[in-house]
Order: C-alpha cells, then structure tokens, then sequence
C-alpha cells in the first residue's frame, strides 16, 4: 500500500508531516525525520483503529512542499 504524504518545514522551527488521504494523520519532530517517523506511527494506529488491520508492507512516498 502506498500513501502521499507531505512534510513542512515549520516557521518556528522543526517539522510538520501530514498524510492528507487519511484524516487526522499527522506527525511532527524537529528534524524530517522524525516527523516522518511520527507520522508512519499515526499511520498505523489510524488502520489499525478503523481497520482492525495494519498493512505489512506500508510506504509512503514524500512530497516535497
């Protein structure tokens, strides 16, 4: 499964990362990655939580904003 997601540099500092195909799915961190980190988490609670299902092999393709 694949999902876009996109991470932004905050103007107060750190980073902002969101999944817009998925409601409420967001993360943040101070670098990129551990927004992204943060948002994989989401990821998986948002599926597990409606789905009853995490999907195995889950990506999730970075646009650059």
């Amino acid at each position: 499964m694949k999902l876009s997601v996109r991470i932004v540099a905050r103007s107060k500092g750190g980073y902002a990362a969101v999944c817009p195909s998925l409601p409420g799915c967001m993360g943040s961190g101070r670098s990129r990655e551990e927004a992204q980190k943060k948002l994989d988490e989401a990821i998986r609670g948002y599926f597990a939580a409606v789905n009853n299902f995490v999907p195995e092999n889950l990506a999730c393709e970075v646009i650059e904003v």
